[in-house]
This record gives C-alpha cells, sequence and structure tokens, in this order.
C-alpha cells in the first residue's frame, strides 16, 4: 500500500500570528530548508520532530499531520 503524510503546517504557521519558517525551524531545532521540505511533503519528519512541530503550534500531532493511502483514503478520522 501506498501512503502519504499529509501536512498543515503551512496553516498552523500562519495561524500563529505568521510565524515564519526560520522561527518554526529555530523553535524545533532543525533547519529553514527542513520546514520547507516539510510543508511541500518531499519530506516526512520523524515521529519526534513531528512532536515537536505539533508542540510548537500548541496542538496534537493529528491535528498538524495524517496519513493517507493513495486513494486518498485517511486512517485518521477527521473531525
Amino acid at each position: 500500500m501506498d501512503e502519504n503524510i499529509h501536512n498543515k503546517v503551512r496553516r498552523h504557521r500562519f495561524a500563529c500570528g505568521e510565524m515564519t519558517q526560520e522561527q518554526l525551524a529555530r523553535r524545533v531545532g532543525v533547519s529553514r530548508q527542513t520546514i520547507i521540505a516539510i510543508e511541500k511533503g518531499s519530506y516526512n519528519p520523524s515521529v519526534a520532530l513531528a512532536l515537536r512541530i505539533a508542540r510548537a503550534f500548541g496542538v496534537r500531532v493529528e491535528d498538524v499531520f495524517r496519513l493517507e493511502d493513495a486513494e486518498g483514503e485517511s486512517d485518521v478520522p477527521r473531525d
């Protein structure tokens, strides 16, 4: 089964007073390029990094990241 991780990192950055990619990167201990790659979907973060990103926004990891298969079906119920 082909699965993709979809994220709402960019949406949450802007909900947090238009936090920049650089500011988020510093908060979670990665490079700005890593944040760019995560937002574009070309890099899937580790569980630890996903948790740090969610914590930086003050939300649950499920609010930022979700797993979908190739047909767009999600394993995680949407709120």
